[in-house]
């Protein structure tokens, strides 16, 4: 940032100012001082000259109204800036509230308490409180409307300051003995503040003031110090919150009177009087320091004693009360901007936002693209390209330096360990230092280079594309990535960098300036200044650099030897004799080594060499200096909304010599003009000269200017003209070479040539004129040329994403390509399938279009296309891929495809790798593989069993896999019916045998009876049911059968199950024999088995396991072939001659329970 005193407005004759107060919002400065003096001034910007638009100091004083009320001495002045109430009190402890009505100040509230003195009064963030401190030790706090809400009378204690939290729940009371008690939003005492910038000092001190910024325009970083104690004796400290153990320490050095912090806490003023070594009186000085301590600038104040300060809302200016005078004093920020590419980058912060938002603000297309950054430390560009430096991590020392295009694109990140204080870049490097080293990286980014560059830039594609160098080595060029040379300090830190294609200069605190080689980065000279460097420029050849030291003192320092016969020249290394005061911008012309331009407090400056051509007023910061014009961009005005930019805010200044001959040609003619352009050389001016003498036909004169401006495309242009005969012809190509394309079309129409008419609308693109002309015009068109401006508007459509219009033009230009991407963006399918109906055979069209539907999912369209244009596997490709297995092997079958068989297996080897079984077996099912997908079924099941997971679920899945099974048996059938039938048939003969060969050969110990398992789960939970139910004769028998399924349930459970049964049925010898069978298992545990054996002892030493004869009960054990068939609903043996058999499982039920079932109680099937 750079600060200057601009004005200086005498308040009264000789009383003394003891306070003063700006209005943030409304832009009222309130001031009081001795005798009761209090008025309040309204500052005004003038906004009607264009000439001072966004012009810093441009605010004056357009009213002073005094306000009478007060006797003694105006000690405090505060604004309430929600209610626009000013509240003001004097020595002998008088309140007053005053407000604006109809233009003048009343007097809203009064209150005088007669014992104390008002130190202190301080309205909370939002408006709706006031907290007054006594010297007495009395503390009251009150509501916008007047009312108490409550007090305290702090016993033994002298209150000085006060403060309120951004939350308004905590109070920090400033105490005459220098500590801070810490209160609550109630008045209770909570602790007492440490404060640690007090450490080892001695003597008196007292507290100068206490400041906490409410965060009401955001925070620069995520916590960022915002609470600002200081002290007289200049010691102070910058706090996160009232609780920060580690805050910023700052000893000051002066004598300090009051603190402020900027509207959005980005800067703090710290206010006093310094002694001066050479004077017996003090020098009034104000310091600036960001929240983190770093000290930014020094402004001296004439006068014999500062008493107060106070910023304006914009943050723009500032006031000082100084005996009977306010100062004012322009800031200019050091914004984080830059200007690359007509693209003006600048960032800002949000309160609804932790991090920086970065604009990137097109302005010639006036369009904005927003990033929001974390950390950002700075914006460099240059060309086309802008570095954002930004912290990479708040725990860590780690910083990104990121390469991003004109509209925020991020292109390459680096990640560096080197703090990127300083940055700048070329078109080629980008270098970042910190104070006491620097990093350099020789970027690259993609585009289309020539041999010649590629070769030039081969080496950067190796190790040497990034380097570190420390400030204090001899550098020959051979730097590499040591990222421990970062850290090591200096003596002599770096204040300032800039760099050219060719040097790289790195200014030092001491005044020296250390060059270097690019891209060698070898040391090949120092030079010694007498100042700190704040800001370094090089000019375009590099032969000259500007310095601004941190006073804003301007300097020039000629870097190569001037030729022998410029008399006066320095020599290489000297400084010139020019400088300038008050300078906090400048920039060098991009194509003139001796032009540059500089802004002094209010007024830009063109210089040539060391004289001044041009004075204009501006307070915009420069963008661009090129063709003699001068870019520069209000960002004052454009950060006051920062959302909406406005092209006014850019600016552009000619320089005199332009205007002059501007002036002269328009004035006196070509030949005098030619000879003042000839005095001063430029190539802007002899093109103005050349476009001029084009205006006027003077082609001679025009060959001459564009041959000493070089550019070959205006000579070439002025022979053609020189070839044409007819002049009309000449006037209408030179209205189209100055872009009045409405002129010379009306020309050429007015020859009668059409032709050319149309021919200049083709150059520009404008295919709807065209399209006009081809209509309008007499005789037949070019069909040709109608199909191209079609089609042309077309794309012009299709570009904006306006697919429907489009359309119409494509189908006009009969463009078959773009038509089929216009009906796929706007999902007209049914469009694009008459299209593809529309195409002959082979089109190459066609493909396309079928993949068009395979995105979308329409098979059957996709499978047309891709058959129309004969290619078949494609199309089964498309049926696997939609999982249209049955499409699939139809079609390989109708085109004699012998690979669906592997495809299907290779796919489903796919499915299984992903443990997707069931889909593996939807694909086998659907596509007829019935005894695959039965064998993974039952895997399945035989997983579900194991885990021992609900009976039912497991019998379900047995189910599923058994009917599989079965599906399989009837193909097998019907494969063998046709065999027979159509011997013909190979493909289904092989189909059967493939499947029959497949059954035999298998080990599947379901192979032969697919329902073993459906059955074990179904007689072990229809035993369980007949248990519960107390049917246990039925249970008893049911739990018999399942011995034959010891291979699927295991035994434990079995038995276990038939030893309840036999034990709640009464047979003891069933229930002996389930017994002996469980101890005798060897997959028990010897805990286990005792268990066994004590239930088994405790029975049968009650109950005598003696054989029993039951009739019932012996057809049930009855084993082999002569074994009876089972009731699936019962579970006892069917003894009848009349039963009831499923048609899908082949099981049995008794007759009269078939009466009572809808579905067979095993597969569910229904009952017929």
């Amino acid at each position: 940032m750079f600060v200057y005193l601009c004005k200086k407005i005498p308040v009264s004759n000789n009383t003394r100012l003891k306070c003063v107060s700006w209005n943030k919002s409304q832009s009222f400065i309130a001031c009081g001082g001795e005798n009761g003096l209090l008025k309040v001034l309204k500052s005004e910007t003038k906004t009607d000259e264009p000439k001072l638009k966004g012009l810093a100091a441009s605010n004056h004083i357009s009213q002073m109204h005094v306000l009478d009320g007060h006797k003694g001495v105006v000690q405090v002045v505060t604004w309430n800036e929600q209610y626009q109430k000013l509240t003001t009190s004097d020595q002998n402890g008088l309140i007053i509230v005053w407000m604006l009505y109809r233009g003048t100040w009343y007097e809203e509230m009064i209150n005088n308490r007669n014992k104390s003195v008002v130190r202190s009064m301080s309205w909370n963030a939002d408006g709706q409180k006031i907290c007054i401190v006594y010297e007495d030790g009395a503390v009251i706090v009150g509501s916008v409307d007047g009312n108490r809400i409550w007090g305290k009378d702090l016993k033994g204690t002298h209150l000085c300051h006060v403060a309120w939290s951004s939350n308004s729940r905590v109070l920090l009371f400033g105490m005459a003995n220098g500590e801070i008690h810490i209160y609550d939003s109630q008045g209770n005492f909570i602790v007492k503040m440490k404060l640690s910038c007090l450490v080892n000092v001695t003597g008196a001190f007292s507290i100068a003031g206490i400041h906490w910024y409410h965060g009401t325009q955001g925070y620069i970083e995520p916590n960022c110090p915002c609470l600002a104690i200081c002290y007289d004796n200049g010691r102070c400290q910058i706090m996160r919150d009232e609780n920060d153990y580690n805050p910023v320490l700052i000893d000051a050095g002066i004598s300090v009177v009051c603190i402020q912090w900027n509207p959005n806490g980005s800067v703090l003023a710290v206010a006093g009087s310094l002694k001066a070594a050479s004077e017996d009186k003090d020098v009034n000085v104000v310091l600036f320091y960001t929240p983190f301590g770093e000290h930014l600038r020094t402004l001296k104040v004439p006068g014999k004693q500062i008493s107060s300060l106070s910023w304006e809302g914009g943050g723009l200016n500032i006031a000082l009360a100084v005996d009977n005078y306010i100062y004012f004093a322009n800031i200019r920020p050091h914004y984080k901007w830059g200007y690359c590419s007509n693209t003006v980058v600048y960032a800002y912060t949000r309160v609804d936002r932790p991090e920086c938002c970065v604009v990137f603000w097109d302005t010639k297309n006036n369009e904005k693209y927003v990033k929001y950054v974390k950390g950002l430390i700075s914006i460099t560009t240059y060309g086309d390209f802008c570095v954002l430096a930004t912290k990479a991590d708040e725990n860590q020392p780690q910083y990104v330096l990121v390469l991003c295009n004109s509209i925020g694109t991020p292109l390459d990140p680096k990640y560096i360990d080197v703090e990127p204080l300083f940055v700048t870049m070329t078109k080629t490097h980008v270098i970042a230092a910190s104070r006491e080293a620097f990093y350099v990286w020789q970027y690259w980014v993609a585009k289309k280079r020539t041999t010649m560059e590629i070769n030039q830039l081969a080496w950067t594609r190796k190790e040497g594309r990034e380097r570190i160098y420390h400030i204090d080595d001899t550098s020959s060029g051979d730097g590499h990535l040591d990222n421990s040379r970062a850290f090591e300090g200096t003596r002599d830190p770096i204040c300032a960098i800039t760099a050219s294609d060719k040097i790289l200069l790195v200014g030092r605190e001491s005044g020296t300036i250390q060059r270097y080689t690019l891209p060698s980065v070898a040391v090949v000279q120092s030079y010694t200044l007498g100042c700190r460097a704040y800001q370094l420029s090089l000019n375009c050849n590099s032969s000259r650099l500007a310095i601004i030291d941190l006073s804003g003192v301007l300097t020039l320092l000629d870097l190569e030897p001037r030729a022998a016969d410029s008399p006066g020249q320095p020599e290489a290394g000297k400084q010139l004799k020019l400088e300038r005061k008050d300078v906090w911008d400048m920039k060098w012309a991009r194509d003139n080594p001796d032009l540059f331009a500089m802004i002094e407090k209010t007024r830009m400056y063109v210089f040539r060499n060391s004289d001044p051509e041009d004075i204009i007023e501006t307070s915009g910061y420069i963008c661009n200096f090129e063709d003699l014009e001068i870019k520069s961009v209000l960002l004052d005005e454009i950060l006051k909304n920062p959302e909406h930019p406005n092209k006014d805010y850019i600016i552009n200044f000619e320089t005199r010599s332009l205007r002059d001959s501007r002036a002269l040609i328009e004035t006196v003619g070509i030949e005098e003009s030619s000879l003042f352009i000839e005095e001063n050389p430029h190539p802007r001016l002899w093109r103005l000269l050349a476009e001029a003498a084009l205006q006027k036909m003077d082609l001679q004169a025009a060959e001459h200017a564009f041959v000493r401006c070089e550019d070959y495309q205006g000579i070439k242009f002025v022979k053609r003209l020189g070839n044409l005969q007819s002049e009309p012809m000449k006037q209408a190509e030179v209205a189209a070479y100055f872009s009045r394309f409405e002129e010379a079309e009306r020309m050429y129409l007015d020859m009668d040539r059409r032709d050319l008419a149309i021919e200049l609308r083709i150059k520009l693109g404008d295919w709807v004129r065209v399209l006009q002309l081809l209509r309008t015009g007499a005789g037949h068109s070019d069909d040709a040329l109608l199909e191209q401006a079609h089609n042309a508007i077309g794309d012009y459509f299709a570009d904006r994403q306006k697919w429907l219009n489009a359309v119409q033009y494509y189908v006009q230009g009969q463009n078959q390509e773009r038509l089929a991407e216009c009906y796929y963006m706007l999902e007209d399918y049914q469009g694009l399938e008459n299209l593809a109906n529309s195409l002959p055979e082979n089109h190459k069209l066609l493909p396309d279009i079928a993949y068009m539907f395979v995105r979308v999912g329409m098979c059957e369209q996709a499978v047309s296309a891709f058959l129309k244009c004969n290619r078949p596997k494609d199309a089964v490709d498309t049926c696997v891929h939609l999982n249209q297995w049955n499409k699939a092997v139809e079609l390989a079958k109708n085109h004699n495809m012998k690979e669906i068989g592997s495809l299907l297996a290779r796919y489903a080897s796919h499915l299984l790798e992903k443990n997707k079984i069931l889909d593996a077996i939807e694909l086998y099912r659907n596509a007829n593989y019935f005894f695959e997908a039965a064998k993974l079924m039952f895997k399945i099941a035989d997983e579900e069993s194991k885990k021992r997971t609900k009976p039912l679920r497991v019998k379900k899945l047995y189910v599923l896999a058994a009917l599989l099974m079965e599906q399989c048996h009837e193909q097998m059938q019907n494969a063998q019916r046709g065999k027979v039938k159509e011997k013909s048939s190979e493909s289904g003969s092989a189909l059967a045998g493939l499947l029959e060969e497949d059954v035999l050969s298998s080990t599947n110990r379901f192979a032969d009876n697919a329902w073993r398992g459906a059955e074990a789960y179904h007689f072990f939970i229809l035993a369980q049911k007949q248990l519960y139910k107390g049917s246990k004769d039925a249970a008893l028998k049911t739990a018999l059968h399942l011995q034959d399924y010891e291979d699927i349930i295991p035994a434990v459970e079995i038995y276990s199950l038939l030893a309840l049964c036999a034990c709640a049925k009464r047979a003891f010898d069933i229930c002996s024999k389930a017994f002996v069978k469980l101890e005798s298992l060897e997959t028990l545990n010897p805990e286990q088995r005792q268990q066994y054996e004590d239930l088994a002892l405790e029975i049968f030493t009650r109950y005598n396991p003696e054989y029993k004869k039951n009739p019932d009960l012996d057809d049930v054990l009855e084993s082999g072939d002569d074994k009876l068939a089972v009731c699936v609903a019962t579970g006892a043996p069917i003894l009848d001659y009349q039963f009831w058999m499923c048609s899908v499982c082949k099981h049995y039920m008794k007759a009269r329970e078939a009466a009572h079932y809808k579905a067979c109680p095993l597969c569910h099937s229904p009952v017929s």
